[in-house]
């Protein structure tokens, strides 16, 4: 969440910064005001305080003197006046409560040099790499979800008899691709990130350590019984890994990479296309994930978009770098580059990694500090975030690309080694 120092000494920056993502800012100014009410009662209790100590020294001497009855009316005045501190001091919590309510529900601020504009047409192209829109043959504009249904490796209908609309079930050598996927995705960043198998459903407090609650609810799964969430994406358990915790300075950067299943209900998806894996409510990914100083964050940013660029380019897929606009940055982030890869058969960019910085925003919320070398007491690190590879979107885009005229696939190079031997997916019999 924003600090609350930040907005009590420049309030209209604030409001500034945050309306460039197009959301109101009543709630800075509740904030402010609440912060004024909350400071005053702070103040008046202080006072008390120090009303209440000095009695307390007064007592002691009458004590002495032999003054009982004086120092009882004192402690009665005492009692009276601690009675009073404590009303204030629970009017005081109310209104700290009431602040963290709002500020959990303000997006962060954007950085200056992220793009104005609130939509996603307001993105910004940074580069386009291996895009010849003429270069693409007929085989190869067949959408997935048909030629993969002809090659017997993706069964949507038998999985939307299971579990619904927008699920899928990957089959055979469909199945094998996506775990080729995935551990290519894990094994490439291995050099420098730990890997991680977080749980894929956590708690309450988990979600809102990383801003998607309570902003965020109805696009997330509930398990009300427990009281659980099925987890969106592997940022979320990763971010409250050290949650409450102290890390050295010199221990960081501390890069986490982890594959898991991320769960979506994608409730603002009425009236889009849905059709194969363009859009469902479950997929794989591998994440990676840093803590770091914010010395460190620009270098890291730029680090962790690198690494999800070049897998991209590696399996020879046509793809491009959108730096995004205000609007379209996800609540706990400032800045965020997109990559997405173009699939032929679909005839549309596909989204698949967004890298994005997001300051002290989520560390506030999840109480992550670290004490630095040179300094005394600590601060508050900074967290980033991104899709080392989103299996769905590229598993539709490989299949798509490297469809040949007799309907076969040929598959990556660089897939090669984690599919056993298996160097295409054969044309339909």
């Amino acid at each position: 969440m924003l600090d609350i120092k930040l907005i009590r000494n420049d309030p209209e920056a604030v409001k500034t910064a945050v309306a460039r993502r197009g959301e109101s800012v009543s709630a800075i100014d509740e904030v402010v005001e609440l912060d004024q009410q909350t400071r005053a009662l702070g103040t008046e209790a202080d006072t008390i305080r120090a009303e209440i100590k000095t009695i307390s020294k007064e007592v002691g001497a009458l004590h002495k003197d032999g003054r009982a009855d004086e120092a009882a009316a004192l402690q009665e005045k005492s009692r009276a006046l601690g009675a009073e501190e404590k009303v204030l001091n629970e009017r005081g919590d109310a209104l700290r409560e009431q602040i963290r309510d709002l500020l959990l529900n303000v997006s962060n601020m954007p950085s200056p040099e992220a793009p104005d504009g609130l939509t996603e047409d307001d993105n910004v192209v940074v580069r386009v790499e291996d895009y010849e829109p003429d270069s693409y043959g007929e085989h190869q504009r067949v959408p997935h979800w048909e030629s993969a249904e002809a090659l017997g490796i993706l069964d949507v209908d038998r999985a939307v008899r299971m579990s619904g609309s927008m699920f899928v079930m990957y089959r055979g050598l469909g199945a094998q691709l996506l775990r080729a996927l995935i551990a290519y995705g894990l094994d490439r960043n291995r050099d420098a990130f730990e890997e991680v198998r977080p749980p894929t459903v956590v708690k309450t407090e988990t979600m809102i350590g990383t801003g998607h609650l309570p902003k965020f609810s109805d696009d997330a799964y509930h398990l009300e019984r427990d009281d659980l969430w099925a987890i969106p994406t592997a940022e979320v358990p990763l971010t409250s890994m050290v949650a409450g915790e102290i890390l050295e300075g010199d221990e960081l950067p501390m890069r986490l990479m982890a594959h898991t299943s991320c769960f979506r209900r994608e409730a603002g998806s009425a009236g889009r296309d849905t059709r194969g894996l363009l859009r469902v409510h479950e997929f794989d990914k591998v994440e990676l994930y840093a803590f770091c100083t914010p010395e460190q964050a620009p270098a890291m940013h730029m680090e962790i978009l690198e690494r999800a660029e070049n897998a991209i380019r590696d399996l020879g897929l046509a793809h491009r770098v959108l730096d995004l606009a205000c609007g379209d940055i996800s609540g706990p982030g400032v800045r965020t580059f997109d990559i997405e890869v173009f699939a032929p058969g679909a005839d549309r960019w596909l989204e698949v990694s967004s890298v994005s910085w997001c300051t002290d925003y989520q560390a506030r919320r999840a109480n992550v500090r670290y004490r630095p070398a040179d300094e005394k007491g600590t601060r508050f690190v900074h967290t980033l975030n991104g899709s080392g590879l989103a299996v769905p979107r590229v598993w539709a885009a490989i299949i798509e690309t490297y469809r040949q005229p007799d309907g076969s696939v040929c598959l990556p190079e660089v897939l090669h080694p984690y599919l056993g031997g298996v160097t295409e997916i054969p044309a339909p019999a």
